[in-house]
């Protein structure tokens, strides 16, 4: 699979954003690898929080969080999704599938790091993705936390302002993933904040991950991803872990 990096220079002095990247290596589903990054806060040997963020958004997304969690005696940890943040690009929008995305973080937080009684926070596609984990691997699982994010299987429709969403994204001829960002805040962004969303993404060759998501989410029951996120729901539903939504 062919896949773009985003230079380091890239995010240098990032504002309000201290933290080192960690990185590993998951199989792409096509014999290669892609490289994904994390960064984490708190004690290495507590309880972790993994926080998955959304579309077009990175690890960055948490960085007003992470501290306070850290501070409350958690072990903070944010992966960037593959395509977004500092995680390897693939080059093509068929590359990025559900299922795909599912493997991907699932390798990191169980493969790679053997999270165990994990609070999820999950933001957009960071709940799409991290619902589907817990319900997976519900033995890995203490607290879910959601927030403006579901699990959608295709059998009810999509509100219109979604649509209109996945039509701008995929008519845009250029996508400015800050001024994405920002429309979806309730005050404005300093320049250095909106930058920083953009640091990822130097040109659109690195946008694929932001074009192809929209195009991922479930809209008819017969979509590829339907039946793994209505096996899903029966066990969150019948779940006992405790879940915040927000």
């Amino acid at each position: 699979m062919q896949s773009w990096r985003t230079p380091d220079e890239r995010f240098a002095g990032l504002p309000e954003f201290p933290y080192t990247a960690k990185y590993c290596e998951v199989d792409d589903g096509e014999g290669g690898q892609l490289r994904v990054a994390w960064v984490e806060d708190g004690p290495a040997e507590a309880d972790p929080v993994m926080m998955l963020h959304g579309e077009p958004s990175w690890s960055f997304l948490y960085r007003k969080m992470m501290p306070i969690i850290a501070a409350a005696g958690y072990r903070v940890i944010c992966p960037d999704l593959i395509g977004f943040g500092r995680s390897d690009k693939p080059a093509r929008i068929e590359d990025h599938t559900y299922a795909r995305h599912v493997e991907w973080m699932s390798a990191v937080a169980f493969d790679v790091l053997d999270l165990r009684q994990v609070t999820l926070v999950g933001q957009d596609w960071g709940g799409l993705i991290g619902l589907r984990l817990a319900a997976e691997n519900p033995d890995r699982f203490a607290r879910i936390v959601v927030a403006n994010t579901g699990l959608p299987t295709g059998d009810h429709p999509m509100p219109e302002v979604w649509w209109n969403f996945r039509k701008a994204i995929q008519g845009a001829s250029q996508l400015d993933v800050g001024g994405w960002v920002e429309a979806g805040c309730a005050r404005p962004l300093t320049d250095a904040i909106r930058a920083a969303y953009r640091a990822p993404f130097p040109d659109d060759t690195y946008c694929v991950g932001p074009r192809a998501m929209p195009v991922l989410v479930p809209t008819g029951p017969n979509d590829p991803a339907s039946a793994a996120n209505r096996a899903a729901w029966k066990t969150l539903c019948d779940s006992t872990t405790p879940m915040l939504v927000a």
